[in-house]
């Protein structure tokens, strides 16, 4: 039977940034819980508890969770009210649509004192007659019974027939009883019919795959037939039994009806889990080694050839809302393959590419995934068509300024300011320095004979 797991609480803690340690609220509804464990260790600061839509039987491991003001056990298998006196500060007790039938177990709640809301609509004890003025009458700290406010003046009157309806309602707990004996042995019966007929249809198939006589043998494939033919009629025959036949509103005809549903899903999963696996088997490679090109999962895509900067991108229309979990990217020197969901994505490149230096993104608007894949020959042309009109802009400049002779003189006349000649003293510099200084003339020189158009000013 399923349990309470750390996984699923912490699942359920997303809330809490899945710290359980410190979690105050929680919810555990409609996940098939059958037993009610590790709570009280795992979240002992829990105040707000929800477990309803379960199959728990019985209220356990939940008294040291001293900060509990509300649990919620609605529409499960309990049958009395137990193990809550730990609860020190619970205010609200939900127990709608149980199986409670042994109304005298409200008396353990008198323990909690700050009770002042109990919901039990839909329990077998609500029908007994007394039912609320024994409650009112038990647990005087109550405010509220089935969303309906006790007055004064109705405990006052509950407590004066207090002994005459506390008896009733123990005659009538001990009727349900012995009613609740006879169902549980009524369940017993009905679960050992159903393994005896199921051993019989497990027997009569072992009957009908054992060899025959070579005359009288079937092929393969009309035994098959016809025991697929056998098996369907057979469960369409238990189907209309099992959900046509009246039963009482038990516990445990509660538990047969979800372990037979789950019982009928495992079955349909194991005969699709083949059928999954055939289609699985798709083929991407010939056996003569030639790579297909393969849109198993039908999305758009995009191939671009980026001359500019030498490499190849892909743009590929995965589903927005994908989890990027779900896609497995392999770049090969020849082509490319992406499974989406398990499904391939397969496409031959026009070039060779480098697998180590792509690169794989996302777009946080689109949601496409984006393959860059720098191609292997590397050829730039980009940079040596900008490093040549470097060279060019550079000469005409160099041109300008010994036409002008503006730089050489830093823009100053000497005729009209006595400044020294800045330029003979770099001169000078050149000539007498060391280290990367006595380059630049050698650079300067380069740059005349390069330039077709220099001419040699005598002023300068």
């Amino acid at each position: 039977f399923l349990l309470v797991t750390e996984d699923l609480v912490r699942r359920r803690a997303e809330h809490n940034n899945c710290e359980i340690f410190s979690l105050e609220e929680i919810s555990l509804h409609q996940q098939e819980i059958e037993k009610l464990e590790h709570l009280d260790k795992w979240c002992r600061d829990l105040k707000i508890l929800y477990l309803q839509n379960n199959l728990i039987p019985k209220i356990e491991n939940v008294s040291k969770l001293k900060k509990l003001e509300y649990l919620n056990v609605a529409l499960n298998n309990i049958e009395r009210i137990e193990n809550l006196e730990g609860c020190e500060e619970l205010k609200k007790l939900d127990l709608t649509a149980n199986f409670i039938g042994e109304l005298s177990s409200i008396e353990s709640l008198k323990c909690n004192i700050h009770l002042k809301e109990l919901f039990l609509v839909g329990n077998p004890c609500t029908e007994f007659e007394g039912y609320r003025q024994f409650v009112v009458a038990t647990l005087q700290q109550l405010k509220y019974l089935d969303s309906k406010e006790i007055e004064r003046s109705e405990r006052i009157k509950a407590l004066q027939n207090y002994p005459e309806v506390k008896w009733k309602i123990r005659e009538q707990e001990r009727a349900y009883l012995l009613k609740r004996a006879r169902e549980k042995e009524e369940a017993q019966r009905r679960m050992q019919e159903r393994k005896d007929e199921k051993q019989k249809q497990m027997d009569s198939e072992l009957r009908f795959d054992s060899p025959d006589s070579p005359q009288e043998k079937p092929n393969q494939a009309e035994r098959d037939g016809e025991r697929e033919r056998c098996r369907t009629v057979e469960n369409d025959d238990e189907d209309r039994k099992f959900w046509e036949e009246p039963t009482p509103y038990t516990p445990e005809s509660r538990l047969e009806t979800h372990r037979y549903i789950e019982e009928k899903r495992r079955a349909k999963e194991n005969i699709r889990e083949p059928k999954k696996r055939e289609k699985t088997a798709w083929t991407l490679v010939t056996a003569e080694g030639k790579v297909l090109n393969v849109n198993v999962p039908k999305l758009h895509f995009f191939l671009k050839d980026d001359e500019e900067n030498n490499q190849i991108i892909l743009d590929l229309a995965v589903y927005r809302h994908l989890d990027t979990s779900l896609l497995d990217v392999d770049v090969q020197p020849t082509y490319i393959r992406v499974l989406v969901k398990g499904k391939p994505f397969q496409l031959v490149l026009p070039e060779e590419v480098k697998p180590d230096s792509s690169s794989a993104k996302r777009s946080q608007t689109t949601g496409h995934l984006v393959v860059t894949m720098p191609k292997a020959k590397e050829i730039i042309l980009a940079k040596q068509k900008v490093s040549a009109s470097i060279k060019h802009s550079d000469c005409n400049t160099q041109q300008k300024n010994t036409r002008s002779g503006q730089v050489e003189k830093l823009e100053v006349d000497p005729s009209k300011y006595s400044f020294p000649d800045v330029t003979k003293i770099i001169q000078e510099k050149e000539r007498t320095g060391q280290g990367p200084l006595k380059l630049q003339p050698q650079k300067f020189t380069e740059v005349k004979k390069s330039c077709v158009d220099f001419e040699d000013n005598e002023d300068v």
